[in-house]
């Protein structure tokens, strides 16, 4: 079975990059520093810091190969390059709900970058999946559990960082 592409804007990218660098070079290290320090300690069945270091150790070289997953699949969007006639990963759009006639303004992103509270959805997402494709001036329907929601598409634009 092939592995799903994890799509990336540049940014999200180097985001995971950095993550990676500093878990392998300093978080490692630290650790390490840890356990070594606990070991000094002698017996180790009662040593709360060495279960605690060991731990730490656990979930980082967890998160490492959680990286390594994503970056190994990953699939970069060139933003520079995103057609801005229709709505696509990349870009940034402004939508009005028509219901409570409200702007909104979010950035289309791969499903692992996405992160509703900085203004990133994922294309997969409800809302995502109903504007990709879109054009400006068209009015899109999104099926929620709350019923049927309409935003009309009032701007696409380059993502510079919502």
């Amino acid at each position: 079975m092939e592995e799903k592409k994890n799509i990336l804007t540049y940014e999200g990218l180097k985001k995971y990059e950095d993550e990676l660098h500093d878990l392998k070079v300093n978080r490692r290290q630290d650790v390490a520093q840890k356990i070594k320090e606990a070991r000094e300690q002698g017996d180790l069945s009662e040593n709360a810091e060495y279960d605690a270091a060991k731990d730490e150790q656990r979930d980082i070289e967890a998160r490492i190969e959680e990286l390594e997953k994503i970056l190994k699949n990953a699939e970069v969007v060139v933003e520079d390059e995103v057609d801005l006639d229709k709505i696509n990963i990349g870009c940034r759009v402004k939508i009005r709900d028509m219901e409570y006639k409200e702007d909104l303004e979010y950035k289309i992103v791969g499903s692992t970058e996405a992160n509703s509270l900085k203004g990133k959805i994922s294309n997969e997402s409800p809302v995502g999946r109903a504007l990709i494709g879109a054009k400006v001036g068209q009015i899109v329907n999104v099926e929620t559990q709350a019923g049927t929601m309409q935003y009309k598409v009032l701007e696409i634009q380059r993502s510079e960082a919502v």
